[in-house]
């Protein structure tokens, strides 16, 4: 059974089973008791949609990013008895943060009220981050992150692996070494990258303008 959602986002796009979504949730025993949430761990999870038990498939398989709702799961579509796991009805919080295999909307171009530098990059905003220490040219970093082509094809991304990743910002393309100095930790931004600030056309590597959102962890 699942509630309506609190917070609708105007989103058509709903996930479906070859997904991978980003969610924040918590999940209750029919007596009070929390099991699990990944908002007292401080972060987000991300998973294929397919991979988790069958009533979590089913009700994000109903909503769209920005949307929260919660669902009670009867034991028959949750851990159905498995040992060690939480019995009975469940009762989860969900909030569909968003679908990070799907391209962004504004993929093709940056728009109206994106950030240009000099050099050519641009930049938004998607959230703010914590404090003002920003990166040097050679510091090293943690971060999540995708990224695309201009149409809207995904040719890496650390969250869909599930693993963030850790650089020197001397180690990568120019793009990348200017938009983290621009960060602070905590802070997620989508850049676009020109051609002259990424690979120049390298021989197997991804070719011509290319999208990146990029969440910065940590400055280590």
């Amino acid at each position: 059974m699942l509630e309506p959602g609190k917070t609708p986002s105007t989103d058509k796009d709903r996930p479906t089973r070859d997904d991978f979504v980003t969610v924040n949730y918590t999940g209750w025993t029919i007596d009070g008791k929390m099991f699990d949430s990944s908002i007292s761990r401080g972060r987000p999870s991300t998973f294929p949609v397919s991979r988790v038990i069958p009533g979590f498939t089913e009700a994000l398989q109903l909503m769209v990013p920005g949307e929260k709702r919660r669902a009670w799961i009867p034991e028959a579509l949750a851990y159905r008895g498995q040992e060690g796991r939480p019995k009975g009805l469940l009762v989860f919080d969900l909030e569909l943060i968003e679908i990070p295999n799907r391209a962004p909307a504004d993929v093709k171009a940056p728009p109206a009220d994106a950030t240009k530098t000099s050099s050519g990059l641009a930049y938004k905003v998607l959230r703010q981050g914590d404090g003002g220490r920003r990166p040097r040219p050679i510091s090293m970093v943690t971060v999540h992150y995708s990224g695309w082509t201009t149409d809207g094809r995904m040719f890496d991304s650390s969250v869909v692996r599930g693993t963030p990743s850790t650089f020197g910002l001397d180690a990568v393309i120019p793009g990348w070494t200017e938009g983290l100095q621009l960060m602070v930790e905590n802070e997620k931004t989508r850049f676009w990258i020109p051609v002259q600030l990424a690979y120049k056309n390298e021989p197997g590597k991804p070719s011509g303008m290319l999208v990146f959102d990029v969440e910065l962890i940590r400055i280590n």
